[in-house]
């Protein structure tokens, strides 16, 4: 276990879960209107060679982080079209997110070691959901490893369950939402560049805790799109692309 790891995991010992309590959540429309998924994939594909001509990358590697119960087959339509704009791409090989386990920054830091062995340079940590917050933590215990993180619709900052996904995150994970098995500081600045993707129509996780407050990032950039459509509607891949620009600036 690297040191980063021994160094945090006693911060969470003795800390026990809150009880259930009344916070607000993003409207019941805005949760079905994620059911528009596979028309928003269809679009993107599409309109894949228009979008990769779109975003100008600029051969940075790029880690892409699913959010929870997603595979790395769910972001391929992002990675996909990176990759043809000129960024280089990688999926997190870590089969589908199944919660956070006492190895994930582990093994998130085994991966961008293997990507980084390659070129040498930093890489770009792109997490949706659950994802984004996985990407956060790891920032955090190895920032020369990390040249800047982008969040998409993930519940950094707020109440962790003002959405309608921290139920089935205790489900899957199976521990409290607020008590997870790493130490983690959701609402804190990773010390690299930090831009959070955030939607009014998410529907799943409510806006202001996706946006969150200055000091909690770097910059937030606003898609009109579901929270499902941030890894497979064009306007959830373009604002990576847009991210993607901000932080090589």
């Amino acid at each position: 276990m690297p040191p980063y790891v021994r160094s945090i995991s006693g911060l969470w010992k003795g800390r026990e879960a809150q009880p259930a309590r009344q916070v607000g959540r993003p409207s019941w429309q805005h949760l079905i209107a994620n059911a528009s998924m596979p028309v928003d994939l269809a679009r993107t594909r599409a309109r894949r060679a228009a979008l990769s001509r779109a975003i100008k990358g600029d051969g940075r590697h790029v880690l892409l982080i699913p959010g929870l119960l997603a595979s790395e087959q769910r972001m391929e339509p992002m990675r996909t079209i990176l990759e043809a704009a000129g960024f280089h791409a990688h999926g997190w090989g870590m089969g589908r997110n199944l919660g956070p386990r006492p190895d994930t920054l582990e093994q998130i830091g085994r991966r961008v070691d293997a990507i980084r062995s390659r070129s040498g340079a930093p890489v770009t940590l792109v997490g949706w959901s659950l994802g984004g917050l996985f990407a956060r933590e790891y920032a955090k215990c190895a920032q020369e490893k990390v040249a800047g993180v982008i969040t998409l619709g993930s519940p950094f900052s707020g109440d962790p369950r003002a959405n309608h996904a921290w139920r089935l995150y205790q489900m899957v994970a199976g521990h409290p939402v607020d008590c997870p098995p790493f130490a983690c500081s959701r609402d804190v600045k990773p010390p690299v560049p930090t831009i959070a993707l955030w939607s009014r129509r998410d529907g799943v996780i409510l806006p202001e805790c996706a946006k969150g407050r200055a000091h909690e990032r770097d910059r937030a950039i606003e898609v009109d799109c579901t929270h499902m459509g941030f890894a497979v509607a064009p306007e959830g891949i373009l604002a990576v692309g847009e991210a993607l620009k901000a932080l090589g600036n």
